[in-house]
């Protein structure tokens, strides 16, 4: 889980336009499912994206976020949601 938790830091962190990719990703995938669980992933990283970026161009933390606690909690968030949205989508 660790190694997940650092590379998703490493990928979102210093490019949060894939968050949004991500996000939109979902969001086809919902309008050709129409599964709420598909909805909430693109919703939660449309939301994350949107996040990482404020705080990139420093509209949070303007001195810089040093240490990145609340991504204990995103991370895993999303890894799961996000694996249940494609399952739920894959067996449609």
């Amino acid at each position: 889980m660790d190694l997940l938790l650092t590379g998703m830091g490493v990928v979102f962190v210093g490019a949060p336009p894939i968050a949004l990719l991500l996000g939109a990703v979902f969001a086809i995938l919902y309008f050709r499912g129409r599964q709420r669980t598909v909805l909430a992933a693109g919703l939660l990283w449309t939301a994350y994206g949107a996040y990482e970026t404020a705080i990139k161009l420093q509209f949070i933390c303007p001195e810089g976020c040093n240490i990145r606690v609340d991504l204990l909690l995103i991370y895993p968030l999303l890894t799961i949601v996000s694996t249940l949205a494609l399952v739920k989508f894959l067996r449609r």
